[in-house]
C-alpha cells in the first residue's frame, strides 16, 4: 500500500498539486485523468521517485516494489529482443545474493527469541517468496508468452532492438516491466504504442495482475476494461471516485448538479433573511428576530461547486490552395526493410478532396506508405507521382518526440512562422492552450500533451492541400481529440490518415486503406460502414490476420456487438435514464414514508390537538403529497423513455 500525505507541487508559480493525499491499495486498479498539464504524468514521476514533491510525502513499503513506464523515453540497447526482455530477470541475482547472505546469518546467530532474529527469518521468508513470483526458472518461456503478447513474432526475437521503430522499442520495455512483476505498475499512455491485438492481450494481463495499476490513459474503452477507480486531477485538486471511467463521468456530472442545486438553495435561503432583516431592520419589537437571522448567515457555510477546468484548444485548418485532380498517383511501389517486404506491387491514385484512413496492424506498412507519400522515403521502387501544386502537411507518429528539446514553445513556432504568420504566433499558441506564462517554457519540460499540441500548431501555419496525418491522437486528452476531428471535418484538403481509434475516424474519412499481408485494399466509406461490410466487431481481425472460417464464426457468436462504439453514446444514455428511474424510485419511497407517518399522526391525534388548526402543517403535508404526485410521473415518463429507448435497440 502506497500512501500519499498533503503532496504539493507547482510549476512556475501554478500549483499542479496543492495538499493532496489519497490511498493505493494493494489490489487498486486506478485510472489518472484530467487535462493535459493537469499533472498526471507528474504524479506518476512521483509515485516512481524520479521527482520529489516540493512538501508532504509518499510513504512507500521498503519491500514494496515499483515498475514504470514513461509517456516517452529514448531506449540505446544494443541487445536483440529476447535477450533484453531477459534483463527484467536481473532481480533474480540479487535476491539469491541476499537469500545466501541472510542464510549465512541465520546460521551463526543462536538468539532463537529475539525480534532481531524473527526479523531474518521473515526477510528471509519475503526474499523467498519474491523469488518464487518471478518464477526466474521460467524466465524464456514467460518472455517469450509476454513479447508474443505485445506483438512481437517469434521471428523477431533475435533481431537487435534497433532495428525496430521507438514505437516497437517501447513494447520491449513494457515487456520488461511486466515481467518484473512488480507490486505496482504504473503506465503513462501505454496504449500509444500498441496496435488493437496488443491493447486487448494487455487489457487481459493487467485484469488478472495480482499486483496494483495505475493508468493514465486517453483510451476510454481501456480504462473502463481494467479501471475500478478514477481518480481526476483539476485545478491542483483531486477528486477520487470508486468507479470505472464511464461511470465517472455520470457520477462527475450527478456530483455538480447537487453542488448546484444545494447552492441554488442556500442562495434562496439567505435572500428570503436579508428580505426580512431589511425590513424590519430598525423595528425595536423585531430587534431579536433580526439579530437572530443575521447570525444565522454568518454562520452558514455556502456550498461551493468544485472547479472546472473548460479550457479547450480552438483552431481551423487554413483553406486550402488549389490543386489538381489527382493527388497521388503510386504504381506498382514496393519497399523493404532487409529482407523484410513491407510493401509489395501498390497501385493506388487519391484525388482532390478524398479522405482516406490507413487500417492495419503495426508493421504493415502505413506508416512507410505515409512516409513515400509525403517524401521522407525515397528508396522504394515503382513508380511515385504528387499531383500538380500539391503542398503537403505531415504529422508523424512521433512528431512530439521531433522537436527541438531546447527551444521555447515560442522559439519552435516562430522558426517556421513566415509572412503575417508571424504576427499571429502569440494568438496561435494561446489556441493551442499556450499562455504567456508558457511561451518561455522549454519544449523539454512540457508533457506528452503538450507536446502534441505545439507540433499541432506547427502544422496549421501554412496552408496545404494534402494532410498527412500519423497517429495524431497519440497524448492527446479526449476534449482535445473532438476539437481535432471537428477541425479536421472542416479542412476542405485532401486527407490521410492512420489511427487505430474508431470513434476518432467515424465519420471523419470516407475510404479506408486496409494495410495486410503487404497488400492494401480499399473499401468506400466510413469505419462502421467497413466494419458492417467485412463482419468483424472491430479492428481485431486486421490484428490477428484469423482464417475466413475463423471470422465467420467469432462474427456469429459476435453479432450482437457489432457497433459497440456506434452504439456506446446510446448506453450511456440508457445508463443516465435507469439511474434517475433508481433515483426517482428512492425519492418516491421516502415520500411515502412520510406521508404515512404524517397520515398516522393525523389518523390517531385527538381532535383538540392544535396539529388540526395548524395551517402549515397542512401546507407541509399538501406539498409533500404534491411532490410525491410530481416524483410518480416522473418515474412513469422515465420508465416510457426507457421502455422505448430498449425497443429502438432491439
Amino acid at each position: 500500500m502506497i500512501t500519499i500525505n498533503n503532496l504539493s507541487i507547482s510549476f512556475s508559480g501554478i500549483n499542479l498539486f496543492d495538499n493532496v493525499s489519497f490511498v493505493i491499495g494493494d489490489k487498486d486498479r486506478i485510472g489518472l485523468v484530467g487535462k493535459n498539464g493537469a499533472g498526471k504524468s507528474t504524479l506518476l514521476k512521483i509515485l516512481s521517485k524520479l521527482q520529489e514533491p516540493e512538501t508532504g510525502s509518499i510513504i512507500i513499503p521498503q519491500s514494496q516494489t515499483i515498475g514504470y513506464l514513461p509517456q516517452e523515453m529514448i531506449p540505446s540497447s544494443t541487445m536483440t529482443v529476447i535477450d533484453e526482455a531477459l534483463t527484467a530477470f536481473e532481480e533474480v541475482n540479487l535476491l539469491q545474493e541476499k537469500i545466501e547472505t541472510l542464510n549465512q546469518e541465520i546460521a551463526s546467530r543462536t538468539d532463537y527469541e529475539s525480534s532481531e532474529y524473527e526479523n531474518l527469518l521473515h526477510l528471509h521468508y519475503e526474499a523467498n517468496e519474491r523469488l518464487n513470483l518471478i518464477d526466474a526458472a521460467n524466465s524464456r518461456a514467460e518472455s517469450e508468452k509476454v513479447l508474443l503478447g505485445l506483438g512481437f513474432p517469434h521471428s523477431d526475437f533475435e533481431r537487435k532492438i534497433s532495428e525496430f521503430s521507438s514505437g516497437w522499442q517501447m513494447r520491449v520495455e513494457l515487456a520488461k516491466i511486466l515481467l518484473q512483476k512488480p507490486d505496482v505498475i504504473l503506465l503513462d499512455e501505454p496504449t500509444n504504442h500498441l496496435d488493437i491485438e496488443s491493447i486487448q492481450w494487455l487489457e487481459n494481463f493487467l485484469i488478472n495482475y495480482f499486483g496494483a495499476v495505475v493508468l493514465v490513459s486517453h483510451d476510454r474503452t481501456f480504462l473502463d476494461n481494467i479501471t475500478k477507480r478514477t481518480i481526476e486531477i483539476t485545478a491542483g485538486k483531486i477528486y477520487d471516485y470508486k468507479a470505472s471511467y464511464s461511470d465517472y463521468v455520470l457520477l462527475l456530472q450527478q456530483r455538480r448538479e447537487t453542488q448546484q442545486s444545494v447552492l441554488t438553495n442556500q442562495q434562496r435561503q439567505i435572500a428570503e433573511i436579508e428580505k426580512f432583516v431589511e425590513k424590519f431592520r430598525y423595528k425595536a419589537t423585531k430587534a431579536k428576530q433580526v439579530q437572530s437571522r443575521i447570525k444565522l448567515i454568518e454562520k452558514m457555510e455556502l456550498e461551493t461547486i468544485d472547479e472546472v477546468d473548460a479550457s479547450t484548444i480552438h483552431f481551423r485548418f487554413p483553406p486550402s490552395p488549389h490543386s489538381g485532380k489527382i493527388v497521388v498517383e503510386m504504381k506498382n511501389v514496393a519497399k523493404s526493410y532487409g529482407e523484410k517486404q513491407v510493401l509489395k506491387d501498390v497501385n493506388i491514385i487519391i484525388e482532390r478532396g478524398d479522405k482516406i484512413a490507413f487500417v492495419g496492424k503495426n508493421g504493415e506498412g502505413k506508416s512507410t506508405l505515409s512516409k513515400i507519400i509525403v517524401g521522407d522515403i525515397n528508396d522504394h521502387s515503382g513508380e511515385y507521382k504528387a499531383g500538380h501544386q500539391v503542398s503537403i502537411g505531415y504529422f508523424a507518429q512521433n512528431q512530439a518526440a521531433l522537436l527541438d528539446p531546447n527551444k521555447t514553445v515560442f522559439e519552435t513556432i516562430d522558426e517556421v512562422a513566415t509572412g503575417d504568420s508571424r504576427l499571429r504566433v502569440r494568438n496561435i499558441l494561446g489556441s493551442f492552450l499556450f499562455g504567456a506564462d508558457d511561451i518561455d517554457k522549454k519544449v523539454m519540460v512540457l508533457s506528452g500533451g503538450e507536446k502534441s499540441r505545439l507540433a499541432l500548431a506547427k502544422l496549421i501555419l501554412s496552408p496545404v492541400n494534402l494532410l498527412v496525418l500519423d497517429e495524431p491522437t497519440n497524448h492527446l486528452d479526449m476534449d482535445s481529440k473532438d476539437i481535432l476531428k471537428n477541425a479536421l471535418i472542416r479542412y476542405d484538403g485532401t486527407l490521410i490518415i492512420v489511427s487505430h481509434d474508431r470513434d476518432f475516424l467515424q465519420g471523419l474519412t470516407n475510404t479506408l486503406y486496409e494495410f495486410r499481408n503487404q497488400k492494401i485494399n480499399e473499401f468506400h466509406g466510413d469505419i462502421f460502414e467497413y466494419l458492417t461490410h467485412r463482419k468483424i466487431e472491430d479492428l481485431k481481425t486486421l490484428e490477428q490476420g484469423k482464417s475466413a472460417q475463423s471470422q465467420t464464426k467469432e462474427t456469429a457468436i459476435s453479432q450482437n456487438k457489432l457497433d459497440y462504439a456506434k452504439s456506446k453514446e446510446f448506453e450511456k444514455e440508457l445508463r443516465k435514464i435507469r439511474n434517475s428511474i433508481e433515483r426517482a424510485e428512492k425519492e418516491i419511497e421516502t415520500l411515502e414514508s412520510e406521508i404515512k407517518t404524517l397520515d398516522h399522526k393525523l389518523a390517531n391525534s385527538d381532535p383538540s390537538d392544535p396539529i388540526f388548526s395548524d395551517e402549515t402543517f397542512y401546507k407541509a403535508y399538501q406539498s409533500k403529497k404534491d411532490s410525491l404526485a410530481k416524483a410518480m410521473q416522473t418515474w412513469e415518463n422515465l420508465s416510457m423513455e426507457l421502455e422505448e429507448k430498449e425497443q429502438e435497440n432491439l
